[in-house]
């Protein structure tokens, strides 16, 4: 592939993102971010918009998420919202398959149009992980997943595995079965958050973490990241 053809889908791919990021953010009220009122508004007519027909709210947010998140979008904003739209077992179940497909696709698309770039900026930086992940590419992505990626941001994560030209089969199974836990924690608190949004007349930020629906997933969350300290302590502890 030619310097300017990468260059020309590079800026192409650039484009669509910032067009689609501008599209979402054009229909948020920014003069009203402050008010709780809004946010009880949006809520109310949220419920009403899904409850009509939940199952094609349910395919055009399953579009919406893959999409997201092959044009490079971060995973915590979709998981927060398909918790409060959706609520915690169907969010959990959209929210992992359909950011497992849109980070498969994300991998394809770097994989085919940007293998060389990507290996160029990124390979001495992660070859520590590279040495574990082609001892197992399966198991130890999934631990990868699980923890969390150990702190690269998501989209770094989803490109990583071209590192080591990883079978997209395992990318798949590896990243749907270790993004469960997580996933689910933070759909449970996108739940407990429209729940609270529903239920208070005005914002306290005392009384949102001490609702039972937001401290508990807090604490599993925070159980999930020290469990995810002890297990990279021992995958991905410097070999040398």
């Amino acid at each position: 592939m030619s310097k300017n053809l990468k260059i020309f889908l590079g800026l192409s791919y650039l484009l669509i993102l910032f067009a689609f990021l501008y599209f979402i953010f054009s229909n948020v009220q920014i003069s009203r971010l402050g008010d709780f009122s809004y946010y009880k508004q949006i809520q109310s007519e949220l419920e009403v918009y899904i409850s009509n027909n939940t199952m094609t709210n349910v395919i055009y947010f399953f579009i919406f998420a893959i999409i997201w998140v092959s044009l490079l979008g971060f995973g915590s904003p979709i998981l927060i919202i398909s918790g409060i739209l959706f609520g915690q077992w169907l969010g959990t179940l959209i929210s992992v398959i359909s950011i497992s497909i849109g980070a498969l696709a994300l991998y394809s698309i770097g994989n085919f149009f940007f293998r060389e770039m990507i290996k160029e900026i990124l390979e001495k930086k992660f070859n520590q992980y590279i040495q574990f992940f082609q001892k197992n590419e399966f198991y130890y992505f999934f631990i990868y997943r699980f923890v969390g990626g150990l702190g690269v941001p998501f989209f770094l994560q989803n490109l990583l595995p071209i590192l080591f030209s990883m079978k997209y089969t395992n990318y798949f199974l590896a990243s749907f079965l270790g993004f469960i836990p997580g996933f689910f924690i933070i759909n449970t608190i996108g739940a407990g958050l429209n729940t609270y949004i529903e239920q208070a007349d005005n914002f306290s930020l005392l009384d949102l973490f001490l609702t039972p629906d937001i401290y508990l997933p807090i604490l599993l969350f925070l159980a999930l990241m020290i469990l995810s300290l002890l297990l990279k302590k021992k995958y991905f502890h410097d070999p040398n």
